[in-house]
Formats: structure tokens, C-alpha cells, sequence
């Protein structure tokens, strides 16, 4: 009897970095759980994957989605032996009280969300003695952000819970590997196509797939966090040596020019 094939769970699978990660998946013969709030992209990625794919149109933010998730999971059969934290959502501005409707969801989604799936799914995996979780933080998890603050300490956050997780969960055979990314080469940046080849020729920005093949030997080499690309080498003490009034005004003058 042929071996049953693992299943990985992948949040916001269905476009961007999510998406890679569920082609790499597939390619190496995972069998695939996509949750997105975005019904058609999801039904896209099912049709282009080659392998077996159960799709589930939920919003992340809505209270008791992650209990959702893993009731969908447990009855479709597809209770995951990985499972991807990327389901994400960026904006830049500075904050006032206009923002808190965008501040709210950001914080439930990187947050209480991902916590919620670590929580619920860790249990399962450390009933079966084995499983792995990779949560999607970000370089500017380490540097002061004007314009992304909640993005930024959203992040720190996942950075911070994976890690402590880690050691919670690595007894029963479960690994948690937190991956903090600079600049990937999605639709997240308005760059025109010549400055964005130029920056991926000198390593600047990254493309989705490689910062997926990154992550995942991360994860199975048992790290617990990664910062991978020669930005994040590069960017982080840069910053840390700029008089605090300098970013203010660079914080101003990004924020205008957005």
C-alpha cells in the first residue's frame, strides 16, 4: 500500500508568497489546505496545482476562525503535518484614528490569528509526536518602522511567539521556525520594471521562490529564526546608527512620497 501523502496547510496560499510556497509544496508531493479570504484566486491555484488541494474561503480576522479552520481540516481529512502562517496585510501611513478600523484587522490577522493556529494545530502535531510550523515575520520586526508601526510590532510579535514557542513544542518532536524577510519581490512594491530588475540583480529584492526554498530548509534544519538576504545583514545596523531625528524626517518624507 502506497504511503499517504503529508498535508500542508498554507494561509493566504492562493497569491504572492503563500502561492510559492504552495507550488514548492506540491512539487516536492505535499498535498495541500489553502485558506484565503479571496474565493476566486483560490479556486486559480486549485485548478494549477497538481496535486490533491482542499480550498477554504475564510476571513482570518472573524472571531473563532481559526476553531473554523481546524474543524474544516479535521473533517475534510487534511489535518496538516506543516502548516504555513503567511496570510498577511500591509499599509503605510502614519496613525491617527481614521487608521483603527486597519489597525484592528492587522492585529487579529498577525496576531491573534497565527497565535490561534499555532495553539490549536501545535496540540495535534504534539499528539501525533511530530509535525513543523513556519510563521512569516519580517525584517522590520528589528527596526524602527514611521509609517508601518503596527506592521512592524505585528511582526515583532510573531518573531517573538514563534521563538518562545519553539522551545515549548520542540520536546514532542515539533519544530517552529519563525522567517523574517527584507524586500520580496511581490506586488506589495509600485516598482517599475526596470528598478525592479535592477534590484533583484544585486540581491536588493528577492523573488518569492527563493525566499520559499530559504524557509523551508530552515525549518528543516530545526532553526527557530532566519533573516535571510544580504538586506537584512545590511539594513538593520545601518538604521540603528542614524540620529533618531533623521528618521523622523525620513519617516515624513517616505510617507509624503507614498
Amino acid at each position: 500500500m502506497a504511503a499517504q501523502k503529508p498535508w500542508a496547510l498554507v494561509t493566504g496560499g492562493s497569491s504572492g508568497i503563500g502561492l510559492a510556497f504552495s507550488r514548492q509544496l506540491a512539487s516536492e508531493g505535499y498535498s495541500l489546505a489553502l485558506v484565503s479570504n479571496r474565493a476566486e484566486e483560490l479556486a486559480q491555484a486549485k485548478e494549477s496545482l497538481t496535486v490533491p488541494v482542499e480550498t477554504l474561503c475564510l476571513d482570518l480576522t472573524e472571531t473563532g476562525a481559526a476553531a473554523k479552520v481546524l474543524a474544516w481540516c479535521e473533517e475534510s481529512g487534511c489535518v496538516p503535518d506543516l502548516l504555513v502562517n503567511n496570510a498577511g496585510m500591509f499599509f503605510m501611513e502614519y496613525l491617527e484614528p481614521a487608521s483603527l478600523g486597519k489597525v484592528r484587522t492587522m492585529i487579529r490577522l498577525h496576531m491573534e490569528a497565527l497565535t490561534e493556529l499555532c495553539i490549536l494545530f501545535g496540540a495535534r502535531m504534539k499528539e501525533k509526536g511530530g509535525g513543523q510550523i513556519l510563521n512569516i515575520s519580517s525584517m522590520t520586526a528589528r527596526i524602527p518602522s514611521p509609517g508601518i508601526a503596527v506592521y512592524s510590532a505585528s511582526k515583532a510579535y510573531v518573531k517573538s511567539f514563534s521563538r518562545g514557542l519553539s522551545y515549548e513544542l520542540r520536546p514532542y518532536g515539533v519544530t517552529v521556525t519563525a522567517v523574517c524577510p527584507a524586500a520580496v519581490d511581490t506586488g506589495l512594491y509600485p516598482l517599475g520594471d526596470r528598478l525592479r530588475t535592477f534590484l533583484r540583480n544585486i540581491g536588493i529584492l528577492r523573488s518569492p521562490e527563493w525566499l520559499v526554498r530559504r524557509s523551508l530548509k530552515a525549518l528543516r534544519r530545526g532553526r527557530r529564526c532566519i533573516s535571510p538576504g544580504i538586506t537584512n545583514h545590511l539594513l538593520p545596523p545601518i538604521i540603528a546608527m542614524l540620529p533618531a531625528r533623521l528618521i523622523d524626517r525620513l519617516g515624513l518624507k517616505w510617507i509624503r512620497k507614498a
